[in-house]
């Protein structure tokens, strides 16, 4: 559902502005390498020996297949949602030109001093066995890790700035007892305030007492977690730490306690923290600070290796048993203080669905800090729909580290380094990765392991080929979609008018494109940044296979199985759906919200078919009658629709597509379908055919189901080219989306303050409605037709002044009070409300909201015309048609009908 909210607003977006004369752009386009499609293509093959047994190239070549494979199935999905877009010549982030592109943007990069190779803590996923960026991480809920607290015995001589007390023993907390083996220091806050405290255990436990450094403020919530009574001994600055040494709990070296930052508080643990710098960012840090040794004990499956340290730790898995087994050793050598479940966010490799480490890795990155400056100016010049999503891209930008761009996979674009066999040294130019964009320019990155070194590199290179080896990782994915707005530049322009996705995209693709596009050009790539919610279900929930409450775009349009559970709604009420709901947050769908969407949808085509049905003989060159010759009620339902058009207008502009979509269904089932078309009715059926009272109501019927299909064109595309293609008439345009925007009515831009009167007039219904009910539950009357209004109003009050413009009107079969009303006989009395109706024996009284206004029921007088069914004095007067009223007769005779007599 997502792909489908996502595609169809932009369609909207595209269309609206087509419409109103922009020239539009939209190349569709895929990514097509990745972990992901590289991961289902090794679960497509069952023999281990084959998949194991996979070279490179015959990889890539599956994964090739796969992902054109893919593109073909979401084609076909996306244009049957009625996406607009060249599908022909889509880009695709597997084709030579865009992989060529791609490197051009990182050649430049390379030249700007932006990449560079270092080994540091990245997000390490095990389970894919490749380095991750953080935006391809995600956080589930439920994760449990097995903290620990630890007590590390201090050795050497005390810092004189420290009590000399005996025992002394440094106490930490960790949530990652495997990284206990990788721990080069200590940290202590040198701004908080620490303490020596005596720990002693009930004399049933047998336990002897400890002598523990710990946070000041952290004392009763170490107490309860050990289960000992914690005496304060001494209190000190945690800079009366620094110099202090303890004994590596697995390995026995004498090791360091450093000063933290502020990082390091009193809000949980101990105070002090286990600092691994090959396994956590402010870690490594504070190794580069104090040049402690980066120490990541653990291979690419994470499994300890034997710089772990302690060989019965070998060979352990760091997120299956190392943490039982570490802690095992801690307990053994007397240095366990307590173990206790620790419920927290933790990283997922979002493809896997594994938990991930952090592990330090020789690794490409991009520098962040080099941009930073620059790319918060750009991010300043950005708009943001909706605009609180500035304060989200903001400090993502301003708090980012290093982008870690390599990944340790086959399926992607090459990062075209060259290592030096003996020393490890990277080849990586402008020079060197020119070369190679040339070549993938005409072969593709396939080239990268299909060509020799010496023919990858450039001349000057050349005879030094076997000294070099290739390098073995491709680009992060998101340099892929990254790189869009330079690889499909030459036939859209930069910067685009706008991105638009996911709210997740912040952290993907609109980062990774700003990062580039800051790198290469000095400004963002895009002039406006547009977001969505992602789709849950009725009840909020997130869409999943396991709840079982996921809703597939095809079943909406096409039905289920069942078509009586699930039946066809059409592509028209997808689409609707997605312009209905306030996308910028998270959106709902369900079958219930799907059918509500479908009745209101077959309303809005009812409406036009009534519409195309009763204007099937209208030629609007010939037959078109002219605004001022328009009856009243004509001209105020023109102004209404002229202002809905308009506020849709103003909603299309700012991608409000829930106010124009509820705008419109507003006005039509409400201003248009139950006020107007109710009314019209007896002027369509009843009327001479090319009578100018019909000939008015088709004027307005045609403008306002052409216009109408103009502004519902963007979201409802089939229904608004339907109309056009049954618009009755020769139509200069093929299609509606050629025939522009919604244009007023000839002549109504004109000041008319008359068309006011209706509206007002319009207001006497709701207590004419009510006296109209309770004369039915009275058996008074049955239809409204049957019965006689009489309204009593305070003399010189506004609707009094209403209601004169109206009988002033010089079109009283259309705007005369007893059609505005609905019923045969209407009667305006100005005069004092107190007075009872003069005829108390048959009226209905009802006082209405509106003091000003009493209305009285009575049974109309006269018979009924058969034919129009309302009635009057005249019936019977003509011997021709004696059944019909002279109204009618006059109509008959112009028809050619044969009298009664002659029947």
């Amino acid at each position: 559902m997502g792909h489908a909210l996502n595609k169809i607003l932009k369609d909207a977006i595209n269309k609206f502005k087509a419409v109103r004369g922009y020239k539009v752009k939209y190349i569709p386009g895929w990514d097509c390498h990745g972990l992901p499609i590289e991961l289902k293509v090794l679960q497509g093959i069952k023999n281990t020996k084959e998949r194991q047994g996979l070279t490179p190239l015959q990889l890539r070549k599956r994964a090739a297949e796969f992902a054109l494979e893919a593109v073909k199935e979401q084609r076909t999905s996306f244009e049957r949602y009625g996406v607009w877009g060249d599908f022909d010549k889509p880009y695709l982030t597997l084709l030579p030109k865009y992989e060529s592109a791609q490197l051009g943007i990182f050649e430049e990069m390379v030249r700007g001093g932006h990449i560079y190779r270092g080994r540091k803590p990245v997000y390490w996923s095990p389970s894919t066995r490749t380095a991750l960026a953080e935006s391809e991480l995600e956080y589930p809920e439920g994760h449990v890790s097995p903290s620990i607290y630890a007590a590390f015995r201090c050795v050497g001589e005390l810092p004189a700035t420290l009590p000399q007390t005996e025992g002394l023993e440094v106490a930490v907390w960790t949530t990652t007892p495997w990284t206990i083996p990788a721990n080069r220091a200590v940290a202590v806050n040198p701004m908080l305030q620490y303490a020596i405290v005596r720990a002693d255990w009930a004399a049933e436990e047998g336990r002897p007492s400890r002598r523990l450094i710990v946070g000041v403020g952290l004392e009763d919530s170490l107490a309860k977690v050990i289960g000992a009574t914690l005496t304060v001994e001494a209190q000190f600055d945690g800079g009366a730490l620094e110099g202090l040494k303890y004994e590596h709990p697995i390995t026995s070296v004498l090791t360091p306690v450093v000063m933290g930052g502020d990082y390091i508080t009193t809000e949980s643990g101990t105070g002090l923290v286990h600092t691994a710098p090959g396994h956590g960012a402010d870690d490594f840090l504070m190794g580069q600070k104090y040049g402690l040794e980066v120490a990541a004990p653990v291979d690419n499956a994470g499994n300890f290796t034997e710089e772990v340290g302690l060989e019965s730790l070998v060979g352990a898995n760091v997120l299956e048993d190392a943490n039982q087994r570490v802690t095992e050793v801690l307990k053994e050598r007397g240095l366990l203080l307590a173990m206790k479940p620790y419920p927290h966010k933790y990283p997922y490799d979002w493809r896997s669905k594994k938990p991930v480490i952090t592990r330090a890795t020789p690794q490409w990155f991009a520098s962040i800090d080099g941009l930073r400056a620059r790319a918060m100016e750009a991010v300043s010049q950005v708009q943001f729909i909706p605009a609180n999503y500035a304060n989200r891209m903001r400090p993502m930008i301003e708090g980012r580290s290093d982008w870690c761009i390599s990944r340790q996979r086959s399926w992607g674009v090459p990062i075209p380094a060259f290592f030096h066999k003996d020393t490890g040294e990277a080849l990586l130019t402008p020079e060197s990765i020119r070369h190679v964009r040339d070549i993938v320019a005409e072969k593709g990155t396939d080239a990268w392991w299909e060509l020799s070194v010496a023919e990858l590199l450039p001349e000057e290179y050349r005879g030094d080929a076997d000294l070099y080896e290739k390098g073995t990782d491709t680009m992060d994915v998101w340099f892929d979609s990254g790189s869009s707005w330079a690889a499909v530049r030459d036939e859209l322009g930069s910067p685009i008018d706008l991105y638009l996705e996911g709210s997740d995209q912040h952290r993907g693709w609109f980062q990774s494109s700003l990062i580039t596009s800051v790198a290469v050009q000095g400004v963002a790539p895009y002039k406006a940044v547009m977001t969505h919610g992602f789709c849950v279900d009725g009840d909020g929930r997130k869409m999943s296979k396991s709840i079982g409450n996921v809703i597939d775009p095809r079943t909406i349009i096409e039905g289920g199985a069942d078509q009586k559970k699930q039946p066809a709604l059409g592509a028209d009420v997808l689409r609707f759906w997605a312009a209905s709901v306030d996308f910028t947050s998270d959106v709902a769908i369900s079958p219930a919200i799907l059918s509500s969407m479908g009745e209101t949808y077959k309303k809005i085509r009812n409406r036009a078919r009534f519409i195309l049905g009763n204007i099937h003989d209208f030629n609007p060159t010939t037959d078109a009658v002219a605004y001022a010759e328009l009856p009243l009620l004509d001209r105020y339902i023109i102004k209404k629709a002229e202002s809905v058009f308009t506020i849709m207008t103003e909603a299309y502009e700012e991608y409000s597509f829930s106010r124009a979509t509820s705008a419109l269904v507003a006005f039509l089932q409400i201003d248009l379908s139950s006020l107007y078309l109710d009314l019209a009715k007896d002027r369509l059926y009843t009327a001479g055919q090319s009578s100018h009272l019909r000939r008015s109501c088709q004027t307005v019927l045609r403008w306002m189901l052409v216009n109408s299909a103009r502004v519902m064109a963007p979201v409802l595309s089939h229904l608004a080219e339907d109309i056009w293609q049954f618009l009755p008439g020769e139509k200069e345009e093929a299609s509606i989306f050629l025939s522009g925007w919604w244009a007023p009515f000839p002549g109504s831009e004109e000041a008319d303050a008359s068309t006011d009167a209706i509206p007002k007039v319009f207001g006497l219904r709701s207590a004419v409605n009510l006296a109209l009910e309770k004369a039915r539950r009275s058996s008074m009357i049955g239809s409204s037709l049957e019965a006689r209004v009489q309204v009593v109003i305070k003399p010189q009050s506004e609707l009094s002044s209403a209601l004169q413009t109206v009988a002033n009107s010089r079109h009283q079969d259309a705007d005369g009070l007893k059609w505005l009303l609905g019923v045969s006989q209407a009667e305006i009395v100005e005069g004092d409300l107190a007075d009872p109706p003069k005829d108390t024996a048959q009226a209905v009284s009802s006082s209405s909201k509106d003091p000003e206004v009493m209305v009285t029921v009575t049974r109309a007088s006269g018979t009924k015309c058969e034919r129009c069914w309302v009635y009057c004095q005249t019936v019977g007067a003509s011997t021709a048609h004696p059944s019909i009223c002279n109204r009618c007769d006059g109509v008959m005779k112009d028809l050619g009908a044969p009298s009664l007599q002659a029947v």
